[in-house]
């Protein structure tokens, strides 16, 4: 038979099998991400609203996940999936900005959690900021340019303003071939930022532009930027607008004085260097990669000094610096020594008991974040100024919540049949916050060992197996994990923690019954109370009962101690025997009552002996009934066993002709009515063993099985890496399957056909996500969802099927936008002092003068929504000449070796070229004084 025929006669043997499901359709299932919970992988940039105390992390796959108050969480997905260049709230407006590495701005919605509008930069942008208020944003470019975009968050769109900062103008120079004056960082000048702001240049260069004048206030002298070092950092130093400190490629980090606008009409004023802090990254030849000032009362504000470098070895790449008046004479600085490099740092702020507290968060290359209380760090170095020696502040690694001890095995049941429902309250207050500062001192620890409540409480009920031996029982009917109970003990009369990885579980409702077993081959059977079973009881621990481990809430415990780490246990279904598959392949068979082992067998396999499962199944053998136990080894051979004595049914050994690892092992028994088969012999009963391995499924003939023949019926070869699988469904109806792709795939039973499959951005593995299988760890109920832990930095919660029951509070506990807030901000406004109103065109150059503050530094303020009112008309003018006629302006000039005058250029009017160093005509003069005289009714100027 010619291979085509052959393969045309294995096609048309498929047909359905009967007994089988045949409902599962491409519309019963929607296999989806959830919720998440934790960290992302792959996490790069952070971002913080301080008034809506949200925190966002973005990845480098498009991701951005976001931290409300009150342990509220939600991710993000951009329809790209690239790295982030900048993010960026607008304070208190429910918007995050997120630049993409393809230029792409990206406007989030908080309150809807979608994409409100999006906007394509023609240019490589290279800095990005938004004024307070975020209806202006600035975008500097590779250029040197800085262009203006308007975000109309109503009509949900960006809007690029005729207004622009051109290098020639901002600079002195163009930007020529070669050369590279990119606009590093653009920023808004506090207290007056609709008049202000300030660009800093790569080359060095630093100029004060003014928005309404269009010109040049201040910039720095050509002498004072000669050495060769780029711009790699910048930020204010000072709430006034009036120190800056930059960061260089060099290690340098130089403060820099601005001039105040009283100082406009003094000759040769110049933006010009204070002083030089010394904190040895040039002597390392460490680029400075961020600078953070924050803001503190009295002598305490302090600059938060992030240095680049692969090697995480490196001496004080984090380094915080005391900025008083003393910073020139005596630098007094901190430190820090995270054990790994750092990517990003902020400052967040939590408020307990009313108390408000600010947090120093850490981003490391491995994703995952750090935190330090910023309070110890200013008390350090307020005490270093009296040469005193205060103890070291200390960050914290932030992990998951759920034990004090890394997760190693967990079981998820849904659907508990004694549940009774709670509310969103309880689930609240009851949760166990994600960052350590957010639990009050009476938390303690992160174990819950010392409260108990009914598992009747727990729709969904998630157990947690550790490396210290604990057991931890949550109640996941809301994806905020509840603590619902804590084993602790390791026998009747031994309550301490064994210290030893739990390796195996396997829960029983209806016996009351969790069965472990431990990496040094120690399996316990736990019979619990049946208190814990009571719809009706809701009990704590006393100090007396938690002396005693968890005799509150067990009431024996059986101890087996067999050979090799445990990897398996199965149960018959009265729980009358237990199978237990080792690490070094050995197979017992253990009475609980006893405990006694009623045998041990040694499983010789050809390539790995682990055993990965065990099966207790009925069937035919040679004409009579036989109780077989299935037994499936890591290498993917299968062989069947006499249950009653361990011994091997047939020498033949049943396995692929390629053995892969094996993941997943389980019996389909065919569900048609016994009476119907026995009625109609050409239906015979058909069962299977379902075998997932890394790179196919297959489903043998149990039948053929048991006497070491193999016969698969269906075979399904996969095109990229599995590394999970699992059946769902009670009788089982669908396979699911997961892919280091990120792939997610729902096949029907037995045929193994695609049903459905989609896509989960945070299970791909890559570069950016060096996560192993090993570190993944995958639990799935009966019903089709999955939580997934990726070590101690996120959970996944998947659902397959479309029902919308799985879990409470979904959408609540995903909405960290409050829009009470942003309604409360706007009730509270501060007084305006009015001005004696000037003449239209003095008022918008000239009006500069202010109060000084106690210290004797002029403060200046603004009424913001009327200088956006009057920013909307400014930025609506072209100020300058387009590129193209700068273009053609610098193309003559070398041609013809001649100076041309502005005025030999045609542009609708003949505009009047400025003298002096770097100002240039930003507007015509008639023109913007018509303009000015037709909305100076509106104009009013705040008074410093």
């Amino acid at each position: 038979m010619s291979i085509f025929v052959k393969k045309l006669v294995e096609k048309a043997s498929l047909k359905k099998h009967p007994g089988f499901s045949d409902s599962l359709k491409p519309e019963d299932v929607n296999p989806h991400l959830a919720f998440h919970y934790g960290f992302p992988s792959g996490s790069m940039l952070l971002a913080y609203d301080t008034i809506q105390q949200i925190l966002a992390i973005s990845t480098r796959d498009g991701q951005i996940k976001l931290f409300g108050k009150d342990g509220l969480q939600t991710l993000l997905e951009s329809s790209e999936t690239v790295p982030s260049k900048f993010l960026l709230f607008i304070g208190n407006q429910g918007v995050l900005l997120n630049v993409n590495v393809n230029n792409h701005i990206e406007v989030w919605d908080l309150g809807r959690k979608c994409v409100s509008a999006t906007h394509q930069f023609d240019k490589e942008i290279v800095s990005f900021a938004a004024m307070c208020n975020g209806a202006y944003l600035y975008v500097g470019d590779s250029a040197g340019d800085v262009s203006i975009l308007r975000l109309h968050q109503d009509s949900c769109y960006i809007e690029e303003m005729k207004y622009r900062i051109p290098p020639s103008a901002a600079h002195g120079k163009i930007n020529e071939v070669g050369s590279d004056i990119s606009a590093k960082h653009i920023l808004p000048q506090p207290t007056a930022e609709a008049k202000r702001v300030l660009i800093i240049y790569s080359d060095g260069v630093i100029t004060l532009w003014g928005i309404w004048e269009s010109k040049v206030i201040f910039t720095t002298s050509q002498s004072t930027y000669q050495e060769a070092k780029k711009v790699t950092a910048a930020c204010w130093a000072c709430s006034t607008g009036t120190k800056v400190a930059v960061g260089y490629s060099n290690g340098d980090i130089i403060l820099w004085s601005v001039p105040s606008p009283s100082d406009s009409e003094q000759t040769a004023s110049q933006i010009t260097p204070i002083c030089k802090l010394n904190l040895g990254y040039k002597a390392d030849k460490i680029p400075i990669a961020k600078l953070k000032w924050a803001y503190a009362d009295g002598k305490s504000s302090r600059l938060y000094v992030l240095g680049s470098s692969s090697d995480c070895n490196s001496t004080n790449l984090l380094q915080v610096v005391l900025l008083n008046e003393h910073t020139e004479t005596r630098t007094i600085k901190l430190g820090l020594h995270p054990p790994e490099s750092l990517l990003d740092l902020e400052i967040t702020t939590s408020e307990q008991n009313k108390h408000r507290r600010d947090y120093l968060l850490l981003l490391g290359k491995s994703s995952h974040v750090y935190t330090c209380d910023d309070s110890l760090i200013e008390r350090y170095l307020v005490q270093s100024l009296s040469k005193s020696s205060p103890s070291l502040p200390k960050e914290v690694k932030i992990k998951l919540p759920y034990g004090d001890s890394r997760i190693t095995v967990t079981k998820f049941i849904t659907s508990n049949p004694c549940y009774s429902e709670g509310d969103l309250n309880a689930v609240v207050k009851n949760s166990l916050p994600l960052f350590p500062f957010e639990r009050s001192v009476k938390d303690g620890s992160n174990s819950n060992s010392n409260t108990s409540t009914s598992f009747s409480k727990a729709k969904n009920l998630f157990i947690t197996g550790h490396s210290s031996g604990e057991i931890n029982f949550w109640d996941a009917s809301c994806p905020l994990l509840l603590p619902v109970a804590s084993i602790t003990q390791q026998s009747d009369t031994d309550s301490s923690l064994s210290g030893i990885p739990l390796t195996a579980l396997h829960f029983s409702y209806n016996s009351h019954t969790l069965v472990s077993g431990d990496q040094n081959g120690t399996v316990r059977i736990y019979t619990f109370k049946s208190e814990m079973f009571s719809p009706q009881s809701t009990f704590m621990s006393s100090q007396g009962s938690s002396k005693k481990g968890s005799n509150h809430i067990i009431r024996r415990i059986k101890v087996v101690k067999v050979n090799g780490a445990v990897l398996s246990i199965s149960t018959t279904e009265n729980l009358k025997q237990i199978a237990v598959g080792s690490e070094q392949g050995y197979v017992m068979l253990i009475d609980p009552e006893g405990p006694n082992i009623l045998y041990q067998t040694h499983i010789a396999s050809e390539f790995s002996t682990g055993i990965i499962s065990t099966h207790f199944e009925t069937c035919s053998f040679h004409g009579f009934e036989k109780n077989v136990m299935i037994v499936t080894t890591k290498d993917s051979s299968v062989f069947a066993l006499e249950k009653d004595t361990g011994n091997t049914l047939s020498s033949g050994v049943v396995h692929p002709n390629n053995p892969k690892r094996a993941l997943f092992t389980h019996i389909l028994d065919d569900a048609t009515d016994m009476n119907k088969i026995n009625a109609d012999n050409s239906t015979p009963r058909q069962s299977f063993l379902l075998l997932c391995t890394e790179k196919s499924v297959y489903a043998f003939s149990l039948s053929h099985l048991v006497q070491g023949v193999k016969k698969v019926v269906y075979k399904k070869k996969f095109s990229s890496s599995c590394f999970w699988a699992s059946t769902f469904g009670s009788p089982d109806i669908g396979l699911i399957l997961l892919f280091t792709s990120g792939k997610i795939e729902i096949r029907s039973l037995p045929e193994l056909s695609l049903v459905k499959e989609s896509s989960i951005r945070a299970l791909t593995f890559s570069t950016f996500r060096p996560f192993s299988v090993s570190d993944i760890i995958v639990s799935t109920s009966h019903d089709g969802e999955l939580i997934i832990v990726n070590q101690d930095q996120e959970l996944l919660f998947v659902s397959t099927l479309l029902h919308k029951e799985a879990y409470r509070f979904l959408g609540s506990v995903s909405q960290v936008f409050n829009k009470d807030l942003v309604n409360a901000q706007m009730l509270v406004s501060s007084p305006t002092v009015k001005e004696k109103k000037r003449g239209i065109f003095s008022s918008v150059i000239k009006d500069y003068k202010g109060t000084k503050s106690k210290n004797g530094i002029e403060v200046e303020t603004e009424d913001s929504r009327l200088s956006i009112e009057e920013l909307s008309t400014i930025f609506s003018i072209v100020n300058f000449p387009t590129d193209h006629i700068e273009i053609e302006e610098k193309n003559v000039s070398n041609d013809e070796d001649v100076e041309l005058d502005i005025d030999d250029i045609e542009i609708e009017e003949p505009k009047e070229k400025p003298r002096g160093g770097y100002q240039i005509a930003g507007f015509n003069r008639h023109n913007i004084t018509n303009k000015f005289q037709a909305i100076r009714g509106d104009l009013e100027f705040v008074a410093y």
